[in-house]
């Protein structure tokens, strides 16, 4: 790439940082013309490209480009005369072409409009209001459990292997398309992680890569969790891109999906963010709320703690620090907090249905 030429993409991104940020005032025309506009053609294009590899064509390409970074610092950086007026060059280039493809791909979706204002439901809720969705939730999630296992002491097991869980999907997204539009699932692309080692030792069950559009599942996580994490990276896959509304709609796809599996996997999804959400207002009433549980919910959430235990190591806080300061330089300032915005939206959608 010739230096002027270099030079006009690095001016480029400071020009781009500027219409990203006027772009994020008008959430309804970002909505409108991206999410539900040139998003869907883009999404389902990446999808049908990238889609029937067997493997991950995404994880291939963060490989090379991590051996190209290696490259690029012992031969330009670390080298005792480097050319910095180079360096800039190579690096604000290359930055405004990643910007801009990340953001036309996939990442304007940040701004569309909140997930309670396309359902017409409320962002605020009260305890009584937690307290009854989540007795609700612990009424079900008991239930279901007691039609797949009749001893209430021992945990379920999913039946299903992972790809089988893959093609559920497709489906539980026919399904729930009726209730949110736009949600229809086609072509899928969704597969395990080439990187799921390094995945689980940073604390991740998945990721969206943004620029292929594949949903990458850990291949290493309990199966027991793969429908809910399926469908997570599903929905950001179809342009849901906030962390709190693709748990919602993960839990909306598997909790409705004509599958018990799914409807226990996804039940006790929500109930989990609903626990820790009243855990942090009034701890008694969280561990009464528990103790209602059947022993064998209990050990399944024991199980997916243990796995994560295990694979514990000083790293972690570091990438997952990353990762939040990365949530919150788009469009989600409390970052991984954002997390926990999730049982806004199952109470207020949930509160009269269940």
């Amino acid at each position: 790439m010739q230096s002027k030429t270099k030079l006009y993409l690095t001016l480029l991104l400071p020009v781009q940082f500027i219409i990203v940020k006027i772009l994020s005032f008008f959430p309804e025309f970002v909505d409108r013309f991206y999410s539900n506009g040139i998003f869907i053609y883009i999404s389902k294009a990446l999808r049908y490209t990238f889609g029937w590899i067997p493997f991950s064509f995404g994880d291939i390409g963060y490989s090379i480009l991590i051996i190209l970074l290696i490259r690029f610092l012992f031969k330009k950086v670390f080298r005792k005369k480097a050319e910095w007026k180079n360096i800039v060059l190579d690096v604000g280039a290359t930055l405004s072409i990643v910007y801009a493809a990340f953001h036309l791909l996939w990442g304007m979706n940040y701004y569309r409009l909140p997930m309670h204002e396309i359902l017409k439901i409320e962002d605020q809720y009260s305890e009584a209001d937690l307290l009854m969705v989540s007795e609700k939730l612990i009424k079900r999630a008991n239930s279901i459990h007691k039609s797949l296992e009749p001893n209430d002491s021992l945990s379920i097991v999913m039946p299903y292997d992972k790809e089988e869980i893959f093609e559920k999907t497709i489906p539980a997204y026919d399904q729930i398309n009726e209730v949110i539009p736009n949600l229809k699932y086609s072509p899928k692309s969704i597969k395990k992680s080439l990187l799921s080692i390094p995945l689980t030792y940073m604390g991740f069950s998945g990721y969206l890569n943004p620029i292929t559009n594949e949903a990458q599942v850990n291949g290493l996580i309990l199966n027991y969790k793969t429908p809910t994490t399926s469908c997570h990276e599903e929905a950001h896959q179809l342009g849901f891109a906030k962390e709190n509304e693709a748990n919602f709609i993960a839990a909306l796809t598997t909790m409705n999906f004509d599958d018990p599996y799914f409807n226990y996997s996804g039940t006790t999804f929500a109930l989990k963010f609903c626990l820790n959400d009243l855990y942090l207002r009034d701890e008694q009433k969280a561990f009464c709320l528990i103790e209602k549980l059947r022993p064998g919910i209990r050990k399944n959430y024991k199980e997916v703690n243990d796995f994560w235990i295990s694979y514990q190591n000083p790293l972690e806080p570091i990438f997952k620090s990353t990762y939040d300061s990365y949530l919150k330089a788009n469009n989600q300032p409390k970052g991984m907090e954002t997390y926990s915005y999730v049982v806004a939206l199952l109470v207020n959608y949930y509160k009269d249905k269940l």
